[in-house]
């Protein structure tokens, strides 16, 4: 589903801490009409100025120094914020990390696309923040998993609808948002009063009907299609 922003001036928050590219992606984007809202180096500052302005779009690198305490990557920590206290603001993660594991994980933490530095352009950036804007979700060329799964696009590639979950039935769609959330059939079982036996069979089904190879695969075409995640999970 796209957003009509065609009124608006799209707003951006930026978390890069090279300070040369971060000043280059502004330069880019306030070119092209937009209003760069943050930009901020660390997680704790950029989360507050989200608060404040209430961007459209948070563009954001993974990779921060110095790292959190237990050393995990500051962007990762803003993504998975971004998509729990702030899910209207729409996130773009823009990363040197290439590995589709990495990508996967950002998908999960609510990412709505996903670009690699090293082989982006200009007009690429200003292109992804205003699709991302716009509602479409989006993922750079070269990941061959990602045409399998509906919901993502390529760059250039023409918006698909999410035909898939027409499929299922309401329940079938509950079962699935546990999934998305990352929640084993025990959890589901208890969150839905139902048996973990009629879980299984509800997943079995899912399986069928959308034609996901693993529960990895299809949590992540979850979160590509749309479907919701429980609150609280």
């Amino acid at each position: 589903m796209t957003t009509d922003i065609s009124n608006e001036r799209i707003r951006v928050a930026l978390l890069e801490d090279q300070q040369v590219f971060r000043e280059s992606l502004v330069l880019v984007l306030e070119s092209a009409g937009m209003d760069v809202v943050a930009r901020c180096s660390q997680t704790p500052p950029f989360l507050a100025r989200v608060r404040e302005q209430m961007p459209h779009v948070a563009v954001l690198d993974l990779k921060l120094e110095p790292p959190d305490q237990d050393g995990t990557a500051t962007g990762m920590t803003a993504l998975q914020c971004l998509h729990d206290f702030y899910p209207s603001v729409r996130s773009l993660v823009l990363s040197s990390h290439h590995e589709p594991e990495v990508v996967e994980q950002c998908l999960q933490a609510g990412a709505a696309g996903y670009l690699w530095k090293h082989n982006v352009g200009c007009a690429e950036v200003v292109e992804a923040v205003t699709r991302v804007a716009r509602g479409e979700r989006l993922m750079p060329p070269g990941l061959s998993w990602v045409p399998s799964l509906p919901g993502f696009m390529l760059q250039h590639e023409v918006p698909t609808g999410g035909a898939e979950l027409g499929l299922l039935t309401p329940r079938e769609r509950e079962v699935l948002g546990y999934v998305a959330a990352g929640a084993d059939n025990l959890k589901i079982a208890a969150c839905l009063s139902i048996t973990e036996r009629t879980v299984k069979a509800h997943i079995t089904s899912i399986y069928k009907k959308i034609g996901s190879e693993n529960r990895t695969q299809l949590a992540v075409l979850a979160l590509q299609l749309g479907v919701q995640r429980p609150a609280g999970i």
